[in-house]
Protein backbone atom coordinates (compact mmCIF):
# COMPACT_ATOMS: atom_id res chain seq x y z
CA UNK A 1 0.00 0.00 0.00
CA UNK A 2 0.98 3.89 -0.97
CA UNK A 3 1.50 5.98 2.25
CA UNK A 4 3.97 8.09 0.82
CA UNK A 5 1.30 11.30 0.73
CA UNK A 6 -1.51 12.31 3.01
CA UNK A 7 -3.51 11.76 -0.26
CA UNK A 8 -1.94 8.51 -0.90
CA UNK A 9 -2.23 7.46 2.93
CA UNK A 10 -6.15 8.31 2.29
CA UNK A 11 -6.84 6.58 -0.43
CA UNK A 12 -4.93 3.46 1.19
CA UNK A 13 -7.14 3.60 4.24
CA UNK A 14 -10.04 4.31 2.13
CA UNK A 15 -9.35 1.03 -0.38
CA UNK A 16 -8.71 -0.77 2.91
CA UNK A 17 -11.80 -3.33 3.69
CA UNK A 18 -10.60 -3.84 7.17
CA UNK A 19 -8.15 -1.46 9.83
CA UNK A 20 -7.01 -3.29 13.18
CA UNK A 21 -6.29 -0.61 15.93
CA UNK A 22 -7.05 0.36 19.63
CA UNK A 23 -9.60 3.01 19.28
CA UNK A 24 -9.38 3.48 23.26
CA UNK A 25 -5.60 4.63 23.77
CA UNK A 26 -3.36 7.29 23.37
CA UNK A 27 -2.77 6.48 19.85
CA UNK A 28 -6.32 5.84 18.61
CA UNK A 29 -7.00 9.05 19.49
CA UNK A 30 -3.98 10.57 17.25
CA UNK A 31 -5.66 8.75 14.99
CA UNK A 32 -8.87 9.32 15.30
CA UNK A 33 -7.38 13.44 14.46
CA UNK A 34 -5.57 12.44 11.22
CA UNK A 35 -8.88 10.73 10.09
CA UNK A 36 -10.73 13.84 10.82
CA UNK A 37 -7.76 16.28 9.23
CA UNK A 38 -7.75 13.61 6.63
CA UNK A 39 -11.98 14.26 6.33
CA UNK A 40 -12.68 10.12 6.30
CA UNK A 41 -13.46 9.64 10.03
CA UNK A 42 -17.32 8.31 8.88
CA UNK A 43 -15.81 5.95 6.41
CA UNK A 44 -12.85 4.85 9.09
CA UNK A 45 -15.88 4.12 11.84
CA UNK A 46 -17.32 1.19 9.47
CA UNK A 47 -13.61 -0.35 8.70
CA UNK A 48 -11.90 -0.24 12.12
CA UNK A 49 -11.29 -3.63 13.84
CA UNK A 50 -11.36 -2.21 17.51
CA UNK A 51 -8.91 -4.36 19.69
CA UNK A 52 -7.85 -4.14 23.28
CA UNK A 53 -4.35 -4.71 23.68
CA UNK A 54 -1.42 -4.35 21.29
CA UNK A 55 -0.79 -8.07 20.55
CA UNK A 56 -4.25 -8.44 18.77
CA UNK A 57 -3.57 -5.54 16.67
CA UNK A 58 -0.88 -8.18 14.85
CA UNK A 59 -2.92 -10.93 15.47
CA UNK A 60 -5.95 -9.47 13.72
CA UNK A 61 -4.01 -8.72 10.66
CA UNK A 62 -1.83 -12.19 10.85
CA UNK A 63 -5.38 -13.96 11.13
CA UNK A 64 -6.71 -12.16 7.96
CA UNK A 65 -9.62 -10.58 10.29
CA UNK A 66 -8.06 -7.19 9.36
CA UNK A 67 -6.95 -5.78 5.99
CA UNK A 68 -4.29 -3.62 7.77
CA UNK A 69 -2.96 -2.43 11.09
CA UNK A 70 -2.49 1.15 12.76
CA UNK A 71 -0.36 1.44 15.50
CA UNK A 72 2.68 2.72 16.88
CA UNK A 73 5.76 1.35 14.85
CA UNK A 74 7.40 -0.71 17.88
CA UNK A 75 3.90 -2.82 18.54
CA UNK A 76 3.42 -3.71 15.19
CA UNK A 77 6.79 -5.22 14.47
CA UNK A 78 5.67 -8.73 14.31
CA UNK A 79 7.34 -11.27 12.18
CA UNK A 80 4.45 -12.05 10.60
CA UNK A 81 3.33 -8.59 9.20
CA UNK A 82 4.84 -6.48 6.72
CA UNK A 83 5.97 -3.34 7.50
CA UNK A 84 4.81 -0.60 5.27
CA UNK A 85 5.74 2.28 6.99
CA UNK A 86 5.59 5.65 9.06
CA UNK A 87 2.73 7.99 7.93
CA UNK A 88 3.97 10.64 5.99
CA UNK A 89 5.57 13.62 7.50
CA UNK A 90 2.02 15.98 7.39
CA UNK A 91 0.13 13.94 8.86
CA UNK A 92 2.67 12.02 11.53
CA UNK A 93 2.11 12.50 15.19
CA UNK A 94 5.26 11.45 16.78
CA UNK A 95 4.98 10.36 20.84
CA UNK A 96 8.30 12.02 22.31
CA UNK A 97 9.72 10.47 25.48
CA UNK A 98 11.93 12.00 27.93
CA UNK A 99 14.06 10.68 30.65
CA UNK A 100 15.78 12.73 33.46
CA UNK A 101 16.74 12.33 37.14
CA UNK A 102 14.16 14.15 40.33
CA UNK A 103 15.79 16.10 42.19
CA UNK A 104 14.59 14.23 45.41
CA UNK A 105 15.64 10.92 43.86
CA UNK A 106 16.75 8.87 46.48
CA UNK A 107 19.60 7.35 43.86
CA UNK A 108 20.57 9.74 41.64
CA UNK A 109 23.75 8.23 40.15
CA UNK A 110 21.69 5.24 39.65
CA UNK A 111 19.64 7.06 37.72
CA UNK A 112 22.07 9.22 35.98
CA UNK A 113 23.89 5.76 35.10
CA UNK A 114 20.71 4.06 33.80
CA UNK A 115 20.54 7.19 32.07
CA UNK A 116 23.72 7.71 30.18
CA UNK A 117 23.00 3.92 29.29
CA UNK A 118 19.96 4.68 27.00
CA UNK A 119 21.93 6.35 25.50
CA UNK A 120 24.98 4.20 24.63
CA UNK A 121 25.46 1.95 21.19
CA UNK A 122 23.72 -1.00 22.63
CA UNK A 123 20.82 1.04 23.73
CA UNK A 124 20.02 2.98 20.81
CA UNK A 125 20.27 -0.77 18.72
CA UNK A 126 18.20 -2.04 20.78
CA UNK A 127 15.97 1.27 20.66
CA UNK A 128 15.94 1.20 17.04
CA UNK A 129 15.70 -2.77 16.64
CA UNK A 130 11.95 -2.40 18.04
CA UNK A 131 11.08 0.61 16.19
CA UNK A 132 11.74 3.91 17.87
CA UNK A 133 13.58 6.75 17.30
CA UNK A 134 16.58 7.35 19.93
CA UNK A 135 17.09 11.09 20.72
Amino acid sequence: PDISTAAALKQTLLNAQSIASIPASATGTQLAGIYERLGITEEMKFKTKAQTAPRQIADAVANCQAELAVFGLNVLIDPRLEIVGPFPAEVQREVVYVAGVAGNSKEPEAAKAFLAYLMSPPAIAVIKAKGLNPG
